[in-house]
């Protein structure tokens, strides 16, 4: 098994590693309507324009990266929730143009691109960053996606044998071990490789992957510095159900999550960091808060683009009874789609995003239902609270 190190240690680069214990990036502002399916009309589009100047607002504020999600085809519904993207390779690279602190993800198909193409891509955004570029790998998603491109999916479990291939040629293309070399795989077979430049500053970008089955979390183990994953499970492992819980139970619990990623990690060598995802809605007033929740993830809930992301996961009103469905369909948006709510003051919120990092996470991806206009506010409260509780530099 090739040594994911092998590209140099990455301590010394800019990208992740800085005096902030609880991570904060933003996520999915690359796809319209971002984590949020709503009809609401100030929903996020992710226009150009608008990703450019949330960039350089969360640069100025010390956000530490920005993490964008791999879509090709929209949901539908009356919103074509995520009909409209920006690739996220290109996206990273006109983003780190733009800025000079904070790392910005690229997330990539390992089966719709060449390894030797995407780690050159990668590389390239890793220098117009200067060691800010981080990768996401993706081993498979939407069958829909994947018939754009002519291609079937691969059997579950033998996606993540061919994105072990890809992450292994990636890997040696980035490495300065080997002047040129040669790859004798089951998935490719390559003469003569050479790429340069390497990575930049003789190291490799932080991988990132968010496999939830054995297949890829045993993946994620042997090949990434950091996991992805939902904490919603752990509010209803909590509480047993739905219902509000203790924030000592909810950390209690995350912790006990974060202890078991951590040693599937141990058991490949690996030191894996943790990482989750949540909706932010943060106002003056509690109540100022969970009205706004409710006005954009339900009054307006784009139900069409839920149900069908509902479909995709084999969830559906003829499978599943009423009252289950409907619990399910009335989950998967209030929670956007699928992450963790987090709704209230900025005290509130702050002390949310505390009990993560006491549970041991290491880092979370926020979304807004509009993140030009929510932004400024949680970055100019939330953030010095967290640093007040010792979890952020100032």
């Amino acid at each position: 098994m090739l040594d994911v190190n092998r590209a140099g240690p990455r301590s010394g680069r800019l990208s992740m590693h800085n005096a902030n214990a609880l991570k904060v990036g933003l996520f999915g502002a690359n796809c319209s309507s971002a984590r949020t399916a709503t009809l609401a009309p100030e929903r996020w589009l992710a226009t150009w324009p608008d990703c450019l100047k949330l960039a350089r607002i969360a640069d100025e504020a010390g956000v530490d990266f920005l993490l964008p999600i791999g879509r090709w085809k929209g949901y539908g519904g009356e919103s074509d929730f995520h009909g409209s993207t920006l690739e996220t390779v290109t996206w990273a690279c006109g983003l780190l143009g733009a800025t000079r602190r904070i790392t910005v993800f690229g997330t990539v198909h390992a089966p719709l691109f060449h390894p030797l193409i995407a780690a050159k891509e990668m590389v390239t955004a890793d220098h117009i960053g200067e060691g800010r570029f981080g990768l996401n790998i993706v081993a498979g998603w939407n069958e829909g996606e994947f018939e754009m491109f002519g291609m079937e999916q691969r059997p579950h479990d033998e996606r993540y044998d061919f994105a072990q291939e890809w992450i292994d040629v990636v890997n040696r293309a980035w490495s300065d071990a080997e002047e040129q070399f040669d790859f004798d795989g089951r998935y490719f077979k390559l003469k003569g490789v050479r790429a340069k430049p390497k990575p930049y500053g003789g190291t490799r970008p932080l991988i990132m992957n968010a496999g939830h089955s054995g297949a890829g979390r045993d993946f994620a183990m042997r090949n990434c510095d950091a996991f992805f994953t939902s904490t919603g499970d752990v509010r209803l492992a909590a509480a047993g159900t739905a219902q509000q819980i203790s924030d000592e139970k909810l950390i209690e619990v995350t912790a006990q999550k974060v202890a078991a990623i951590k040693a599937e990690g141990e058991k490949f060598g690996r030191h894996i960091e943790v990482y989750t995802q949540g909706q932010v809605i943060c106002r003056s007033t509690q109540k100022e808060a969970e009205d706004f929740h409710h006005y954009a993830n339900v009054e307006n809930a784009d139900w069409g683009a839920v149900e069908r992301m509902l479909e995709l996961r084999g969830v559906t009103p003829q499978n599943t009874p009423p009252a289950e469905y409907a619990a399910k369909r009335l989950q998967q948006a209030v929670s956007g789609i699928g992450g963790n709510p987090y709704v209230g003051t900025p005290d509130r919120v702050a002390e949310q995003l505390a009990n993560l990092s006491r549970g041991g996470v290491r880092g979370i991806a926020v979304s807004f239902v509009n993140y030009l206009n929510d932004a400024p506010f949680f970055c100019a409260e939330v953030l010095p609270r967290l640093a007040w509780m010792g979890l952020r530099a100032n």
